[in-house]
């Protein structure tokens, strides 16, 4: 079993900076991907970044050269930089991880960007 906690959301104005951490535990061997996903009001939850073990990331349309994805495999957290913050990046942001076939999800943070 594995647990994620998240941290950093907040409410901050459009073109502010804000960064979300995610930090696992438990039984946290062979955790291969985590990622961050986001859900606004009334739509599906969306893939906002993720990252391999070994460092190989993915970023969504929308969060590409604005957010940065790290991970430290030592800590086993993983985090995400935002910057340019825009309105529509309003939702709330889960942490995601992957192991052994099994999707882990944290409780979620609520982000919301003022305009």
């Amino acid at each position: 079993q594995v647990r994620l906690v998240e941290s950093g959301g907040g409410l901050v104005q459009a073109g502010e900076s804000l960064r979300l951490s995610c930090a696992a535990s438990g039984s946290i061997s062979n955790i291969r991907y985590m990622g961050w996903y986001r859900q606004a009001p009334g739509k599906q939850r969306e893939l906002v970044a993720a990252i391999t073990s070994g460092g190989v990331t993915t970023y969504e349309h929308f969060a590409k050269g604005r957010f940065t994805i790290s991970r430290d495999n030592a800590k086993n957290t993983v985090d995400v930089q935002m910057n340019s913050l825009r309105p529509e990046d309003t939702a709330v942001y889960y942490c995601k991880a992957a192991q052994m076939g099994i999707d882990y999800w944290g409780q979620g943070t609520q982000v919301t960007v003022s305009s």
